[in-house]
């Protein structure tokens, strides 16, 4: 049986529609030869998840995002399809997760510890981690900051570094250079006195060493002098002590004696503190005498006469 050219063409061409609705198929995320089992999950915002992404369980692949389909108050529903040898926990977690700098989404599932399993259209719980991206804001914001101010110590610098400040900067090590000439050249004449003169200073440390050796030979002689020396200093410092003692008692003493004799009335210092007829008389003629000045005051003619022509005198 020959077959035409017209039944040729029309089984590529079924064959080709049968691949590409299969294809699209597949791109969608539909995969036809097998029963996979389905899931959903609800997020605010699925920026970067396209269908056919993958869904991962600790980076394994076991399903891929087969649908995306807008609520009408704005969050979307994602279509999981899940190989059906694989068992979702009711309290597994849909995290909705960034796997590259360019911000595309994965869906990582966080499989939960219980025992009940969901079953095929069940929701699962959603979550929604910040991208790369987002999770970069901060370090980006502190590298912004950080590399402002490094511009500006930078300029800073710049502005510092004026071609004055070159000039004095490269004149200051200009006279560091000469300053450290001068101090090699004096050191250079230092060593050329300490080589004319190294006899005389050998001659000198000579007689030094010759002092100490003798200071240390007699070392027991001059100990000994000076154990003299401070036992005589000793006795004259102790002697002029108790002489001055000596003479401190014997005034006391002298003192004493000559209040004792006031006291018994010896002497005239005595007799005048102790007489009282002797204090009577004195007292009695000093009223006396006060009385005679005063007399003499109120009458003066009867003591005293004169003439201014040489008359005669009474």
């Amino acid at each position: 049986m020959k077959i035409t050219n017209e039944t040729k063409v029309g089984i590529l061409a079924a064959v080709s529609i049968t691949v590409l609705v299969l294809g699209y198929s597949f791109l969608k995320g539909n995969d036809v030869f097998s029963s996979e089992k389905e899931f959903y999950a609800t997020y605010e915002s699925v920026e970067g998840l396209t269908i056919s992404k993958p869904v991962l369980v600790n980076g394994f692949q076991i399903g891929r995002v087969s649908a995306l389909t807008l609520r009408p108050d704005g969050r979307i529903d994602a279509q999981f399809k899940i190989h059906p040898e694989y068992e979702i926990p009711k309290n597994t977690v849909a995290r909705l997760e960034s796997t590259d700098l360019l911000g595309s989404k994965a869906i990582v599932f966080d499989l939960g510890t219980g025992q009940e399993y969901a079953e095929a259209g069940d929701t699962l719980q959603a979550n929604t981690e910040k991208d790369l991206m987002t999770k970069m804001q901060p370090v980006q914001k502190k590298a912004e900051q950080i590399i402002t101010r490094l511009d500006s110590i930078l300029t800073s610098v710049d502005n510092t570094i004026s071609p004055e400040f070159q000039r004095n900067f490269n004149s200051s090590f200009a006279s560091i250079a000469q300053s450290l000439q001068t101090l090699e050249s004096t050191t250079k004449k230092v060593d050329y006195m300490v080589g004319t003169e190294s006899s005389r200073l050998s001659a000198i440390f000579a007689n030094l060493e010759s002092i100490s050796s003798n200071f240390a030979q007699n070392n027991k002689k001059i100990s000994a002098v000076m154990t003299n020396l401070e036992s005589v200093t000793d006795q004259f410092a102790k002697a002029n002590f108790e002489q001055t003692i000596k003479n401190a008692d014997k005034a006391v003493a002298d003192f004493q004696l000559a209040v004792n004799k006031v006291n018994n009335g010896e002497g005239s210092l005595g007799q005048l503190i102790n007489d009282k007829q002797l204090y009577n008389n004195l007292n009695s003629s000093a009223e006396n005498l006060n009385k005679l000045m005063i007399d003499l005051k109120a009458n003066p003619k009867r003591y005293v006469s004169f003439s201014v022509f040489g008359g005669r005198k009474d």
